[in-house]
């Protein structure tokens, strides 16, 4: 299946498969949701039933709705009896701590992976920084968010620490980018994307200090350029 394009909502997306593990049909359609989530696909305060998000991303209604499920359990959208799910709003003070967090955490481990990680591991990301960049060359924010989840959990992955990976990337599920449509529509997303090309070949050279500017200035886009959020997600996010 193709994924859809910014501004054309009935097209279906590939299931994302992260970080290369094998993954039931559920997760995998769970794993779409929760890009199309983060993208801002599906937007806060919308209701949404398993049926209509079935047509969109091409699969049966059964999966979707345990899939939702799943994302009510997460916090990540609400159930709405006899209609579907709504999703959740998230405020900017939300998305300021949660990248304050990541900040923190990201930052100095990536910039310590610059001395530590071996060549091998750092090039099998090559192959993710490469998809990230042809999603956004392709305006696919599902494949966006989901290639650049794995990316980034797969580099966090090489320091060792399980539990750091899973804070992050329970941090990353909650976010929101809702500036991922605009940044496509002037066709400024790919230079974004391709920091992380930028980030890998520092990391490659072992050069910590560079290490640490990239992925600075690439944390400060999830608040500045990636959230951009229009009035009405701003008016949601105060609720």
């Amino acid at each position: 299946m193709a994924a859809p394009r910014t501004g054309s909502p009935s097209a279906a997306p590939a299931l994302p498969t992260l970080g290369g593990k094998k993954s039931s049909y559920r997760e995998r359609v769970a794993d779409a949701l929760r890009a199309a989530l983060v993208a801002g696909e599906l937007r806060p305060g919308e209701v949404y039933s398993a049926p209509t998000l079935a047509a969109r991303f091409g699969v049966s209604a059964t999966p979707v709705r345990e899939a939702m499920l799943d994302l009510a359990k997460e916090g990540l959208v609400d159930t709405v009896p006899n209609k579907g799910f709504r999703v959740t709003a998230v405020s900017e003070k939300q998305l300021d701590e949660y990248t304050h967090i990541r900040s923190l955490i990201e930052i100095p481990t990536t910039a310590e992976l610059a001395r530590s990680a071996d060549r091998v591991s750092l090039e099998a990301l090559r192959p993710a920084a490469r998809e990230i960049v042809s999603a956004a060359a392709a305006g696919d924010l599902i494949a966006y968010v989901e290639a650049d989840t794995r990316f980034h959990l797969g580099l966090l992955a090489l320091a060792g620490n399980a539990h750091l990976v899973e804070v992050v990337g329970d941090l990353r599920k909650r976010s929101r980018l809702y500036g991922l449509t605009a940044l496509v529509e002037a066709g400024r997303l790919l230079a974004s994307a391709q920091e992380h090309l930028e980030l890998l070949d520092a990391l490659l050279d072992g050069d910590e200090e560079a290490v640490r500017k990239v992925m600075t200035r690439h944390l400060g886009h999830v608040r500045g350029l990636w959230a951009a959020p229009g009035e009405d997600d701003r008016h949601v996010g105060r609720r």
